[in-house]
């Protein structure tokens, strides 16, 4: 079973705190201390008890290293109509056109569920399910990259498996809808760095692991 951030044990009055591990053959991505192994413009992103949150004009946060196939394993936590994405295989340069989003979003109850939806693979492929914990709830995002293969679960529940291969054609996805990529999704890197965005409402991210696959 997962652990939380912090686990409390009362022992004759003292108060013990307990970091979580990582998963086994997952390593830590963020430390919970500070922005070590992170890129972030000066007074942005902050760590507030352990936890990395987003402050008004934060822009984006990268990790230093880029990444190729793993696995990435993250809680997050949205405010009330929050639009954020967790960007992967990404240049910080273009993060728009020049890598992959997640979005994280606040879709609490929404049943019609499109590619700008919370664990969409962005403007590409929408989630086939909406299992997020009602909202200021942590819910846990698992998404693992693996050549062409890319899929996304959600609190335990697989919400996206995309193939990269199939999308052949810029600007276009395999069921024929438009999406924002200039360049056909088969022909963009298989690696780059993971970033987190802030899009103008708060977020959090913590218990950030991450397992290499290549």
């Amino acid at each position: 079973m997962r652990q939380h951030t912090l686990i409390l044990f009362s022992i004759c009055a003292f108060t013990i705190l307990v970091k979580a591990e990582p998963p086994k053959g997952f390593t830590v991505l963020f430390n919970g201390k500070n922005l070590d192994g992170w890129n972030a413009k000066p007074n942005g992103w902050a760590v507030e008890n352990g936890v990395l949150t987003r402050k008004p004009k934060s822009g984006y946060i990268w990790t230093e290293k880029v990444y190729g196939d793993f696995v990435l394993d993250v809680e997050v936590k949205v405010s009330q109509r929050c639009n954020s994405g967790i960007f992967i295989r990404t240049d910080p340069k273009n993060a728009v056109q020049g890598g992959f989003e997640i979005q994280v979003m606040d879709t609490t109850g929404k049943k019609k569920l499109g590619k700008h939806d919370n664990g969409a693979f962005y403007d590409a492929l929408a989630p086939s399910a909406n299992p997020a914990k009602p909202l200021g709830k942590w819910n846990r995002f698992v998404i693992t990259c693996k050549g062409s293969k890319i899929t996304v679960s959600i609190n335990g529940i697989q919400v996206v498996k995309a193939e990269l291969d199939k999308w052949t054609t810029g600007n276009k996805n395999p069921d024929g809808s438009r999406n924002k990529f200039k360049t056909a999704l088969k022909d963009l890197p298989r690696e780059g760095h993971i970033g987190f965005q802030d899009h103008g409402q708060d977020v959090w991210y913590r218990n950030i692991y991450l397992k290499r696959l290549d």
